[in-house]
């Protein structure tokens, strides 16, 4: 394989691939990209020679085209390329127009709007009234992951394990699961923690997009249950509220659960049952830059997550 022709891949080589990729046709690609169609076809093929492969599958009828093994792999690199452009924009947009000194977009999770960020945008807006805080909502921790390395973000949110990235991640809090019922139940009237057997063919509520919620159905899958969920929602408040309704219990993150709801009931997860927690930390992109603004805010954040640590000692509880 000559090095040197690897040498000739230019970025909008890579950027006619990941577009082939996301489009799944030259004409999609070329008008998400504002080329013609025979120009994407051009820059492929100029990619193709330069790694000595081919990389895309012409269809020949109407049919999508696909990418090659080879294409596939490269996509993956072409990625994370394109991503660290994107972050570096970012940066240097920031310091040419002063947008790094004014703004912070942050990115978060329903659970963390409510119990951590209210109380963080309080307590940094008196310490830096002259920056603006921009908020960013997602039901997937991943897409903020994603976000934060392409640059389109400057903080996230997000679960831990990180994925595969360039990210920098400092811990917040552990936030253990619980089980959700009504405040009627008989779980709830016996005040005990809940036992396995007590999610054994219950009908659950759960989430569709949380990684968390993934891997707590797995565990229950590798102890013999089945988990038996007759709905998914990624709103906190529509799963409690069809909880209070009758239509299931559900197991969800403490942070998640509103305790002012009086129809139901919180109650432990016992031994027996000993489902992974969730950990929370904010995470950036390790590259980037990164304006004492943004540095107190992370410093912020871990305070305010220690403050709900000391108001409910069950968030540390060890994993």
């Amino acid at each position: 394989m000559n090095g040197e022709q690897w040498l000739g891949i230019e970025l909008r080589h890579l950027a006619a691939l990941a577009a082939v990729a996301r489009e799944r046709s030259f004409r999609g690609a070329a008008a998400s990209l504002g080329y013609v169609p025979s120009a994407i076809s051009s820059q492929i093929a100029s990619l193709e020679r330069a790694v000595g492969a081919r990389l895309v599958e012409r269809s020949r009828g109407p049919g999508p085209v696909r990418l090659t093994e080879p294409g596939e792999l490269l996509l993956a690199h072409a990625e994370s390329i394109l991503a660290r452009l994107h972050a570096a924009q970012a940066d240097l947009g920031g310091y040419v127009d002063g947008a790094a000194a004014v703004a912070i977009r942050a990115g978060i999770t329903q659970s963390v709007g409510v119990r951590i960020l209210s109380a963080l945008m309080q307590r940094y807006s008196a310490r830096w009234p002259g920056v603006q805080l921009l908020p960013r909502e997602s039901t997937s921790d991943l897409e903020l992951y994603a976000l934060v390395e392409s640059g389109e973000l400057d903080v996230g949110f997000c679960e831990l394990p990180a994925p595969d990235g360039p990210f920098e991640t400092f811990e917040l809090l552990t936030d253990p699961y619980v089980f959700v019922v009504r405040a009627d139940s008989a779980l709830a009237r016996e005040g005990r923690p809940a036992r396995i057997d007590d999610l054994a063919g219950a009908p659950l509520i759960s989430y569709s997009q949380c990684r968390g919620m993934k891997r707590i159905e797995a565990t229950l899958e590798s102890r013999g249950i089945e988990p038996n969920v007759v709905f998914r929602s990624d709103v906190n408040a529509t799963v409690q509220s069809l909880v209070a309704a009758g239509v299931g219990s559900a197991i969800v993150p403490r942070l998640a659960v509103d305790e002012a709801d009086r129809r139901t009931a919180v109650v432990e997860l016992g031994r027996s049952v000993a489902l992974p927690p969730r950990v929370l930390a904010a995470v950036w992109h390790r590259d980037r830059a990164h304006v004492p603004a943004l540095r107190d805010f992370v410093e912020l954040a871990q305070e305010v997550a220690r403050g709900l640590e000391r108001a409910e000692p069950a968030l540390v509880r060890s994993a």
